[in-house]
């Protein structure tokens, strides 16, 4: 089962940097995500989770136009601390704000973002709690806006069905082990006329699968 907000805040306080070690199975769908995002001709992102801001930095340092704004938000403040003092080099550009938990308001610039991004935040979130994420989504996105999203989802293989079996049974019993984490399906979340999906992919990394999805935000949606 999912923490709640202020449980996944005392989680990912607890844990600060040592969040860059699930690099060993995050970083081949973060690199996919980068490479469908059309990064290049983004001028105002939102990155919700943004954890201690290694791709803010990395988009900021060599994927985003010189002039493009970013603005990062997380429920832990040990993340936004070390996000921004990550992303300093850009502080003329760059913004990483704290999510009060539970209330998590997300900012009221409606239609203003080019790209709205998520990585394994999803997968922490009930249904009730990822549908009303998606709909402040569509809200901050300018039509024609990419959202990006990466989670983890179920198993592909063998060897990531096992570990998905494994991971579902301790995010069962012992939620806080994992932070709340557990394998959703990422594709079901950009059905309906807000949005059309441009690509989805599932990849694994030693036995731990990641789905990416983007989809864009239809212009002729009513919001």
């Amino acid at each position: 089962m999912p923490l709640d907000a202020v449980g996944a805040r005392r989680f990912y306080d607890r844990i600060g940097r040592l969040q860059d070690t699930q690099r060993f199975y995050e970083n081949p769908a973060v690199r996919r995500l980068i490479e469908l995002g059309d990064f290049e001709q983004a001028l105002v992102v939102f990155e919700l989770g943004c954890g201690t801001g290694r791709l803010a930095a990395n988009l900021l340092g060599s994927v985003l136009p010189s002039r493009a704004r970013y603005v990062a938000v997380d429920v832990s403040p040990v993340m936004v601390r070390i996000a921004s003092q990550r992303l300093s080099p850009w502080i003329d550009r760059a913004a990483v704000k704290l999510l009060e938990a539970p209330a998590l308001s997300l900012p009221d610039d409606d239609a203003t973002f080019d790209r709205f991004l998520a990585t394994y935040v999803f997968d922490l979130l009930s249904p009730d709690q990822a549908r009303a994420l998606m709909d402040h989504a569509a809200r901050l996105l300018a039509p024609g806006g990419l959202i990006a999203l990466v989670s983890l989802t179920n198993g592909t293989t063998t060897s990531s069905r096992l570990v998905c079996s494994a991971w579902n049974a301790i995010a069962l019993r012992w939620p806080s082990l994992v932070g709340g984490c557990r394998p959703i399906e990422l594709q079901d979340l950009v059905t309906g006329p807000k949005w059309r999906v441009r690509h989805v992919e599932v990849l694994v990394r030693l036995g731990v699968p990641s789905e990416v999805v983007i989809a864009e935000r239809n212009g002729s949606a009513a919001r």
